[in-house]
């Protein structure tokens, strides 16, 4: 069974690095086409110096420490209210009837749309990206966690009950443990939607940060350097996505093992 995984494992690898290969070829053919000039669309080569060029010079990992930075901040604050509104929800019944229907409308408005109000009312500093940041992601984490609080198992409360375990002990022992996958489900959507966020407001209102080294990039006429800016963000975003993978994939793993004993 483990080999069987080894190789299957091995296999995706392979298809990953094709399509890779295929699409820079395609990139390279286009960019040699003499369709589109090299400024409109670099070659992959050219992306490549750049890129190392502001990795030589320190100043993508600066970039990337400032984004980062911005995102842990707004995405713990929005953990922090998303499990607040989770265990509000399930343990106080009644309590979405005051506060559902605002949440509701939050969650249709586009953050990057509060951009402006937000830079009136704080500033271009980092209150008003961690707010973005926080819009942004709290709304995926919080109905992840909130289903994950109200599916708890029908049987095991019950066998709560038998043993007399008060409503906070039922949910530490019981609600809580059943919900942490939903709760590393909605992280991992959350710290997606983060990243999205934070570049979008770095690129109107920011001097640092992946989202300003595009702009900046854009404003230099370096096509090479905003796709090598891009072309981060996506690595970025797959490295944090791969950590929450192997998270679930871990307490998954757990669960059932736990289960089969």
């Amino acid at each position: 069974m483990e080999e069987k995984e080894k190789n299957g494992g091995i296999r995706r690898a392979l298809k990953t690095a094709l399509g890779i290969l295929i699409l820079l070829a395609a990139w390279q053919m286009a960019a040699g086409s003499g369709i589109w000039s090299a400024y409109v669309l670099p070659p992959p080569g050219k992306v490549a110096r750049a890129l190392a060029g502001m990795v030589e010079s320190g100043v993508l990992l600066r970039h990337i420490t400032v984004s980062s930075r911005r995102v842990l901040a707004g995405f713990s604050i929005s953990f922090v209210l998303a499990m607040a509104g989770g265990i509000l929800a399930s343990q106080v019944s009644r309590a979405e009837e005051y506060y559902g229907g605002f949440l509701e409308f939050m969650r249709n408005v586009p953050p990057i749309s509060l951009i402006a109000l937000l830079i009136l009312w704080f500033g271009i500093g980092e209150t008003s990206k961690i707010i973005i940041i926080v819009l942004a992601s709290f709304f995926p984490m919080y109905l992840n966690i909130r289903k994950g609080f109200l599916s708890a198992s029908k049987m095991l409360l019950e066998v709560g009950d038998v043993f007399r375990l008060t409503g906070w002990q039922k949910f530490l022992r019981i609600v809580l443990p059943s919900a942490v996958p939903d709760i590393l489900v909605g992280m991992r959507i959350g710290l997606g939607y983060s990243w999205r966020a934070i570049i979008g407001a770095e690129m109107i209102a920011a001097a640092s940060g992946l989202g300003y080294l595009i702009l900046d990039a854009q404003q230099m006429s370096r096509s090479d350097k905003v796709i090598a800016g891009i072309l981060t963000i996506g690595a970025v975003g797959i490295l944090c996505d791969k950590i929450f993978s192997l998270l679930i994939g871990k307490v998954a793993w757990e669960r059932g093992a736990g289960d089969n004993k």
